[in-house]
């Protein structure tokens, strides 16, 4: 008997997924498939902490189906030689996923999977997953459809009538190969604890979004945090977008009843934009898929000419560039998994601008230590936070200020940085300048304890803007940048504030 299989990626649940829905409807049996990959283990920017994420969130998966009367199956091996060895065993007569919009190789990948499909004629069938719009040929027009998407009813977890049952072993990271890095304050993984957090934070942490979000700190607490739950895809922006927007409703009907109710209108309102935010910057990486391996403006990149100091990009990676508040923000990322926005595109200002490291060594760096990685966001934003786009205004951030603003009596820097546990709160952002003497007392010894500043951070971050800014004036790097300012630019305004919007782009992330 002919079966469907739907297969499974980075949309792990149950809850609006309109392939797994589909295949119920069809009235054939359905077999769930999650496959682990050894090929994208090899991936420069794929670490063990990714996929322990998603197979945990897959396990997490497997138990809400067995309630449904079905179950996932775990494969481990190439996607062909899978899908080949299911085809034989239960005669495939549709494939169903959501589109994938990954890195370079998973696109290979996919065309790859299509070959296949067409060669045994089989029907691949792919679902629009969220704000991103496959074969956009205008971007004025994606706004529209993006919108119009969020507004399909949302669906719960299905049932099963026919399914093929999984009797194999679920696989674990030493079936894999792979030893993740323990990760402080992890997550849990999973649909119901997706849509646990995201309760908590509309009815509650969200209060405080819009002042909280910018620092490392409070965005812990009053972020929405949810950002690893839309990668490993346990819930869908569609369904978090809609119950915002119910939330507001709701706020609004009962004003008179709630304390601040406009402040805290206003900071859903910013947490919904970013919703949007997030589907545009993925839209980038759909509709020009190389965007993790070759800059947006190549001519740019060239006349920058970076090179990779060996020392410089150690030190940059161990949070032990000299700068207490960077240091502690590096180190906490690496403890982690996750760190605010504003952080972020402070890491790629320092690497880039002060540093003059390469983009794609550091930003692969980077998607190694974020358990949220997120190709289409995170190659989107190296390249506008290294300059190499050509359209958005350049931001080098001064690590001394954005300490100072978020970090001012230093509580922040001495948790991450132990080293510097004593130094006073006159110090404790230029430790420095603190005298020879007191350093000796306090076992602190620049130099020594802890570093010193690994160059001069405002000479190096004015030559770092200087020299980016002569880059792009040449014509080669103004004709190129024009073509992606067209085809990646944001609409949400008029084409005169395009610029003034994609520079601000750091204030539109989670």
């Amino acid at each position: 008997m002919a079966i469907d299989v739907v297969w499974f990626k980075r949309d792990l649940r149950t809850r609006d997924h309109v392939p797994l829905l589909s295949a119920i409807l069809s009235g054939r049996p359905v077999l769930c498939l999650f496959m682990l990959e050894p090929d994208r283990f090899k991936q420069k920017d794929t670490d063990p902490i990714h996929v322990n994420w998603e197979l945990d969130c897959a396990i997490d998966l497997s138990k809400t189906l067995e309630k449904s009367g079905s179950s996932l199956h775990f494969q481990i091996g190439d996607p062909v030689k899978i899908l080949e060895k299911i085809n034989n065993d239960h005669d495939i007569m549709r494939i169903l996923s959501h589109e994938e919009t990954g890195n370079s190789w998973s696109y290979s990948r996919d065309k790859k999977v299509l070959k296949w499909c067409n060669s045994k004629k089989i029907e691949w069938t792919e679902y629009p997953n969220n704000g991103v719009i496959r074969r956009l040929e205008n971007r004025d027009l994606w706004k529209r459809e993006r919108d119009s998407r969020m507004r399909i009813p949302l669906n719960e977890t299905p049932t099963f009538s026919k399914s093929i049952i999984f009797e194999g072993k679920i696989p674990n990271m030493g079936d894999l190969n792979l030893t993740p890095r323990n990760l402080v304050s992890r997550p849990k993984p999973g649909e119901d604890a997706a849509l646990r957090r995201l309760d908590i934070f509309l009815n509650e942490d969200s209060k405080k979004y819009s002042w909280a979000i910018s620092s490392p700190i409070l965005s812990t607490k009053h972020g929405s945090v949810l950002s690893p739950y839309f990668t490993a895809g346990v819930i869908s922006v569609r369904r978090v977008v809609q119950e915002t927007t119910s939330k507001i409703n709701y706020i609004r009907k009962n004003r008179l009843f709630i304390d601040d109710y406009s402040d805290w209108i206003q900071s859903l309102i910013s947490f919904r934009r970013r919703l949007a935010w997030r589907c545009h910057f993925i839209q980038k990486l759909e509709m020009e898929s190389n965007l993790d391996l070759i800059a947006q403006n190549p001519a740019i990149e060239e006349i920058l000419d970076r090179k990779l100091d060996f020392e410089k990009f150690t030190r940059w990676k161990e949070g032990k560039t000299g700068w207490p508040f960077f240091d502690a923000c590096m180190r906490q990322l690496t403890s982690t998994g996750w760190i605010n926005f504003r952080m972020r595109a402070m890491m790629m200002s320092a690497a880039s601008y002060n540093l003059w490291l390469p983009w794609r060594d550091t930003g692969i760096f980077l998607a190694k230590q974020f358990l949220d990685y997120e190709p289409g966001i995170h190659w989107s934003q190296v390249g506008m936070q290294s300059g190499t786009t050509g359209i958005n205004t350049i931001r080098a951030y001064s690590m001394t200020k954005q300490g100072r603003d978020h970090d001012p009596k230093g509580e922040y820097i001495r948790k991450w940085v132990p080293e510097l546990s004593m130094v006073p709160t006159d110090f404790i952002h230029e430790p420095w300048q603190m005298p020879v003497s007191l350093q000796e007392l306090i076992c602190c010894r620049i130099g020594i304890e802890y570093p010193e500043p690994i160059v001069n951070e405002l000479v190096s971050r004015k030559n770092g803007i200087s020299k980016t800014y002569s880059a792009r004036n040449g014509e080669d790097a103004r004709r190129i940048s024009k073509k992606v300012l067209q085809m990646h630019g944001s609409r949400s305004k008029s084409r005169r504030n395009i610029k003034k919007n994609e520079s601000s782009i750091q204030k539109k992330l989670f």
